[in-house]
């Protein structure tokens, strides 16, 4: 082959257009691209094989065999040459590419099949669940960076939950919707009917990113710091567009917030980024005062522990590239072999957070700067009922409107009303919060008893009812074959009984989740209850383990177990008379979860006792 300097400028402009129009025939083929142009080019992550680079100096062949395959087969071969056994998931990914599945899940649907086998968790990466035995159905999760929804994309997914699931949505717990009850042959229909909207959620389930949270009020907020959902987006695609991180060894939470009044609960993420400000009495040469995001790793509260802050400071536009590298260095180390421990909090407990840090910066080629948390101011506490009520935004005469959703179920029918209602009286944009709710923004002050009414009318609520505002709920035994207990419609129940019964002044966040997995983050709940089985009698019927101090934000703290299980008969008077201890004998201004951790949990039980036949 001729040396680079043989190259003339018109036989470089020559050789770059054959490349060009090569490689428009070999992508359809399936083939190795050979040039650096618009349709794939030679980067890390591309597809393997030589390639024809034309730079400055001329023309080369370099070897870019580095395709996403190769990092995730590289990843496992570490555990199998240490003689190790993969998780069957690993295998599953290791002998099928789940993205190479679409004409095989048409041809399922066309034959009204559910998958079957490894093809259950395959089809995980397409957002499909096959929910079976609990509900003998697809539940479809969606992708909606940072909550941020149109109406008419609002009203398009309860057109698809009506014409492909069970006519409601479900809001969920990272600011996000899921669809259920889906027939076989609806499945891809329904994908297809997504991405009309413009809404692509691959990755949304499985060992990926899942759905990117936060500040729910982003632009809108009077207090916050800085807008975060430019920030969620830019990550939302950066994942959707990057096919090495669709080869984690198990699930990633990432979460931006802005020091707004509505918590993300950036704590309970894989990565979270909080925003702090350098004022000018703490600035210098290398750090300007102004606005920074604190880094902080390795929280999954279902396994009792929050992320914890690394010292490193970040600008704006560092955040995706530092979370680029930290997905990078996990899908690198993450265990293979042991599901449980799979998740990033375990490689930091092995490696420690230094250890770990290096690596992230010997992926980004620099160092990171490390701040002395004296130098930088947090952002003021949340306003706990924020996320529901009437607010005033940042902009003159605007406001937002939070509503309730009990446990995080809305009709269609009820959907599609709030979407019509964001047009009529706002800008056509619904904002989902991680509190299993949805706020209206931009509402004239005109507006907002006409607003209230139709909320009303439409079968939903407005007001901070201090039972509902708080409550969250998982999708328990009716959806899940995970959940031991029936959590949505058994906090349905506790909501009504505690309502007619106690009259809160304050907020009271009451978390049931159905298993281990925690997906309504039981652990920082006031109270918080895990599903169980409960001995009663000859029969084990459905309970709950019982925590109860839990906390987030600047009242961060993990729930005492109360009890390790009560059956669910047992605890509405239970939770009544805690509550209602707690009115009698708190001090001035404290919380419940300040009254609980203040008491020995014996001087609590002894206050439930006679009403609960425990274990």
């Amino acid at each position: 082959m001729a040396s680079e300097k043989e190259f003339t400028e018109s036989q470089k402009n020559f050789l770059q257009g054959f490349a060009m129009g090569s490689d428009v025939a070999r992508k359809v083929q399936g083939l190795p691209i050979i040039s650096n142009s618009g349709i794939a080019g030679v980067q890390r992550g591309g597809p393997p094989g030589l390639a024809l680079e034309l730079g400055p100096q001329g023309a080369k062949i370099t070897d870019s065999s580095s395709s996403p395959e190769d990092v995730q087969t590289v990843a496992q071969n570490q555990f199998l040459n240490a003689g190790k056994k993969l998780s069957k998931e690993e295998k599953a990914k290791r002998e099928k590419d789940p993205f190479s599945m679409w004409a095989e899940m048409r041809e399922a649907a066309a034959e009204d099949k559910y998958p079957k086998g490894d093809d259950v968790f395959l089809y995980k990466f397409h957002g499909l669940f096959y929910v079976a035995p609990n509900q003998n159905s697809f539940m479809c999760r969606l992708r909606i960076a940072g909550g941020d929804l149109s109406s008419w994309q609002l009203r398009g997914v309860a057109d698809l939950a009506d014409r492909c699931g069970g006519g409601y949505v479900d809001l969920t717990t990272r600011a996000n919707l899921q669809i259920r009850e889906i027939p076989a042959s609806r499945g891809c229909e329904l994908l297809e009917g997504l991405v009309d909207l413009g809404l692509v959620n691959k990755g949304s389930g499985a060992d990926n990113v899942r759905n990117i949270t936060c500040s729910a009020t982003s632009g809108i907020d009077p207090r916050e710091l800085c807008e975060t959902l430019p920030l969620a987006k830019a990550m939302h695609h950066h994942i959707l567009n990057t096919r090495d991180l669709y080869r984690l060894p198990r699930k990633f939470n990432i979460s931006f917030d802005g020091g707004g009044e509505i918590p993300t609960l950036d704590e309970t993420n894989d990565l979270a980024f909080q925003a702090v400000t350098v004022t000018e009495e703490f600035a210098s040469e290398e750090l300007p005062a102004g606005v920074y995001f604190r880094l902080a790793l390795g929280g999954i509260t279902g396994h009792e522990d929050f992320a914890r802050s690394t010292g490193v400071l970040l600008r704006h536009e560092d955040c995706v590239p530092v979370a680029d590298a930290v997905l990078r260095v996990f899908l690198r180390s993450g265990d293979r072999t042991d599901r449980e421990k799979a998740r990033l909090k375990y490689v930091l407990d092995d490696w420690g957070f230094e250890k770990f840090l290096k690596a992230v910066e010997e992926e980004m080629g620099r160092t990171l700067p490390r701040v002395e948390s004296e130098r930088f101011v947090d952002p003021l506490p949340p306003d706990r009922w924020a996320h529901v009520g009437v607010h005033p935004q940042k902009q003159d005469n605007k406001y937002y409107v939070g509503v309730i959703f009990p446990v995080g179920r809305s009709t269609s029918n009820q959907t599609r009303g709030l979407a019509r209602i964001a047009e009529k009286y706002g800008s056509g944009r619904i904002r989902l919060t991680v509190w299993q709710n949805l706020i209206l923004p931009d509402i004239d002050e005109a507006d907002l008893e006409a607003v209230k009414q139709e909320i009303v009318d439409l079968g939903l609520d407005w007001s901070a009812s201090s039972i509902r505002s708080g409550l969250v709920a998982c999708t328990g035994n009716k959806g899940c074959k995970f959940a031991a207990a029936d959590t949505k419609g058994q906090a349905m129940y506790l909501a009504n009984y505690l309502e007619e019964r106690i009259d809160l002044d304050v907020p009271i966040n009451l978390h049931f989740t159905g298993c281990p997995n925690s997906c309504a983050q039981h652990y920082i709940g006031d109270i918080g209850m895990r599903g169980t089985k409960v001995e009663e009698g000859e029969e084990m019927v459905e309970g709950y383990e019982i925590v109860v101090g839990g906390g987030y934000s600047f009242a961060q703290a993990i729930g005492r177990q109360l009890y390790a299980g009560v059956a669910f008969s047992d605890i509405p008077p239970l939770i009544e008379r805690l509550l209602q201890y707690y009115l009698d004998q708190r001090e001035s201004g404290e919380t419940f979860a300040q009254f609980a951790n203040r008491h020995e949990l014996e001087d609590l039980r002894s206050i439930v006792e006679p009403l609960v036949h425990a274990t």
